[in-house]
């Protein structure tokens, strides 16, 4: 859906920061948990609202790509707006502390709204900023970081709705303000006219030349490239997911067997947590994305990875000390949030800006497959008594992760087009090499080096 008359482009900046601040409220869900524990639930139970919530996020993701080509974007948008408002009202009406209300309410329903609405504001924002892919997605994401801080502290320390009006009141009260800030947002969510682009920017330059090539979703999953980055997300986020579930428990660990008190650790590690990784978190995905636009989104990424792997494997030293905790924790989120920036962008870089809409959703499936291995590494192995062990595996699993991405090339199109064989996906693979470049198709016989391909 094109609009008669498009909005300036940095007016979609500012209605997907809008849209994302709302749709960072999944991730604030904690804040609610000590009222409905007080109701009677056990904390499996708040967990399962959680977790139904991310993976209906996911899922639903995945057909909001469609979505996006039938309905247009503002439509979409709205309607995820919408979903997710009604899913906090429902539960509100429900009295908050009914668990099938709830779960249903804001995990089934609420988790479908940002499903719906997730990819729109990085598709439309990649449509109008082609020479600053990174920045905009940076921008855009940034706000669904900051937006947890937000919503978190409104029901709690800023607003404390929670002691003043009850979580029935206060679920009430996000489901009309979620619902109230996307549709704002979504006036400026529409495509530019065909055939649109920056001035001053032409086709011939890298900026504008990476994404011109457009990959079906069909075509993308025929390309060795779609599992590379899809296994480099999956270790990344994984990490990340597995770092924030132990960030609590590890250190308070570790800095009382250095001589802080059980008080003294757990307001230490409160703080890594709730100041140092969060907002490192937001901020990281604005300059990883910026830094994405200067030396480009595969160097950006294995940059990320093996900057992640270092601090991860080093945790076990940092977590004892209140300081270096600080430090490991500020490391950890902002390269976790760098992963929000530089993924999408990615994404438009490979397979085309056109498609990022229907493709991405694919890749961000393996954010779902990390928030299940990780979360459940760190479990398992912290039941056993070893966290460190749990960092040490994400770290070098970070550092595979950042060996594959380094392995993505131009996808050939043309190879995409033919149907998948049956000797398995992996058809093409490039390596540069002291200006060559060795080609392999990976095929039992076919095995050749190209002199300057």
């Amino acid at each position: 859906m094109q609009a008669h008359h498009p909005p300036k482009r940095w007016l979609v900046v500012l209605g997907s920061m809008l849209i994302q601040l709302s749709l960072g409220t999944i991730y604030a869900w904690s804040v609610f948990t000590p009222a409905l524990k007080a109701a009677g639930w056990t904390k499996a139970d708040t967990q399962i609202v959680f977790a139904v919530s991310l993976v209906t996020f996911a899922l639903v993701m995945v057909f909001a790509g469609r979505g996006l080509v039938k309905l247009g974007p503002r439509k979409l948008v709205a309607a995820g707006g919408v979903a997710l408002g009604a899913g906090y009202i429902f539960a509100g009406l429900f009295g908050g502390t009914e668990f099938w209300a709830v779960c249903l309410g804001v995990g089934l329903i609420g988790g479908a709204g940002i499903g719906l609405a997730y990819v729109v504001p990085i598709a439309v924002g990649i449509r109008w900023f082609p020479d600053k892919k990174g920045l905009i997605t940076g921008l855009a994401v940034a706000g669904f970081g900051f937006g947890a801080m937000g919503w978190v502290k409104l029901a709690g320390a800023w607003g404390d709705l929670i002691g003043l009006y009850g979580l029935s009141t206060t679920f009430l009260i996000y489901g009309g303000a979620l619902a109230a800030l996307i549709l704002v947002g979504s006036v400026w969510m529409v495509m530019p006219p065909q055939g649109w682009k920056p001035k001053g920017l032409a086709e011939t330059t890298p900026a504008a030349a990476k994404g011109l090539q457009n990959f079906s979703v069909q075509e993308m999953l025929r390309t060795p490239q779609f599992y590379l980055i899809f296994l480099t997300f999956a270790v990344s986020a994984g990490a990340g997911l597995m770092s924030i579930g132990l960030m609590k428990l590890y250190p308070m660990e570790a800095l009382q067997a250095a001589g802080y008190s059980a008080v003294e650790a757990s307001a230490i590690a409160g703080t890594a947590m709730a100041v140092f990784f969060s907002l490192a978190n937001g901020v990281g995905r604005i300059v990883w994305g910026t830094l994405s636009d200067k030396i480009g989104r595969r160097r950006s990424v294995a940059t990320l990875t093996t900057i992640q792997a270092i601090v991860l494997i080093s945790f076990t030293s940092m977590a004892g000390n209140e300081y270096l905790l600080y430090f490991g924790a500020m490391l950890i989120g902002f390269n976790f949030g760098g992963n929000f920036a530089l993924f999408p962008t990615l994404t438009a870089d490979v397979f085309g800006n056109d498609r990022i809409g229907q493709n991405y959703p694919f890749i961000f499936l393996s954010y779902g497959v990390g928030g299940i291995a990780g979360p459940l590494l760190g479990g398992i192995l912290g039941d056993m008594g070893n966290f460190p062990l749990a960092f040490s595996i994400c770290g070098f699993a970070c550092l595979a992760g950042s060996a594959s991405i380094m392995l993505v090339r131009k996808p050939d199109h043309d190879e995409a087009l033919r149907p998948a064989s049956v000797h398995g996906f992996m058809h093409q693979m490039h390596f540069d090499h002291l200006g060559e470049v060795v080609e392999f198709a990976m095929h039992p016989d076919h095995f050749k080096r190209v002199e300057g391909h």
